[in-house]
Parts: C-alpha cells; structure tokens; sequence
C-alpha cells in the first residue's frame, strides 16, 4: 500500500464551519422579473403598462402621464443596466422597456397628494355605505354603527389600530 500524503494537515472542524457561513452567505435568490432602480429624493418609481399581449397601450400610458408620472431615462439609472425592448416606440427615446412595462417616476409630493384624495374619496364611500346602512335601522331591532378598528395581540401586550 502506498505511503499517504502527510504533508496536507487535517480538515477541522473550523474549516468545515466556514465553509457552511460562506455558503449560506452565498444562498441561491432568484432575479427579480423586474429591476428596481436606487431610490431618489423626491421621487417614486413605477413600472407603466405601455402593451399588452403584444398591442400598444396608448391609453394606459397617457392617463399615467397626465397624473404626473414621467419616462425615465437609462441614463438617469445606470444600475438598471438592461437591453429594452428594441420594438417598443417608447424605447426609441432612451426609456426602459422592458417586456411592455416602462420605467416611470412622480414626484413625492404629487404621489402623497394623490394618495390623500384616495383616501379620502374611499372614507367618503364608507361613510356613505354607513349612513344607507343606518337609516334603514329599526328602533326594534336597531343596527349597531360599524366599528372599523383592529387590533393585534402578541405576548402580554395589546396594540390597536
């Protein structure tokens, strides 16, 4: 039998544990479909449709220009390095395109607007609803108001929203 090499030391059990940090370190996460740009002061991105099944979405495209959103440019974003779509007319621009989806960004300020007139015009439906719901309400058997709250319990503590 031939002499074993004993000039390589023994793998410890040190060795072995770094191995398993580095590979749990280097865990599998599949790409994202869609890339997502670093954020900006003052800005939100979104992917706009511009076609679907292969036919233009003109309309799409237009009512999310006039609420504020704007193409970007891939020079704006050089970290969502990515070939777009070459038939796309919006892509002709220098705009990210990608699988009918265009890179579009708002300002802050107009898309906290526009969530604030959402919010309102949904509570103004609910208390709508609630006040059908009421007034049909018979002192013989009354409906009681809606409660709209939650809450959550972990532990020992209770929080409620």
């Amino acid at each position: 039998m031939a002499d074993r090499d004993t000039s390589r030391s023994p793998r410890g059990a040190e060795a072995r544990e770094k191995d398993s940090r580095e590979r749990q370190a280097r865990e599998y996460v599949p790409p994202s479909l869609l890339p997502d740009p670093h954020p900006q002061a003052g800005w939100r991105f979104k992917w706009v449709r511009t076609s679907m099944v292969g036919n233009a979405d003109n309309m799409n495209v237009s009512r999310k220009f006039r609420t504020g959103y704007v193409p970007v440019l891939a020079s704006e974003v050089p970290e969502v390095a990515i070939e777009s779509d070459r038939d796309s007319r919006y892509a002709e621009d220098g705009n990210i395109v990608v699988g009918g989806l265009m890179l579009c960004k708002i300002p802050e300020e107009t898309a906290k607007s526009r969530e604030q007139y959402y919010a309102r015009k949904s509570g103004d439906q609910m208390s709508a609803v609630d006040r059908n719901m009421m007034r049909v309400s018979d002192p013989r058997m009354p409906i009681n108001a809606p409660e709209r709250r939650s809450s959550t319990k972990f532990g020992s503590g209770a929080t409620s929203g």
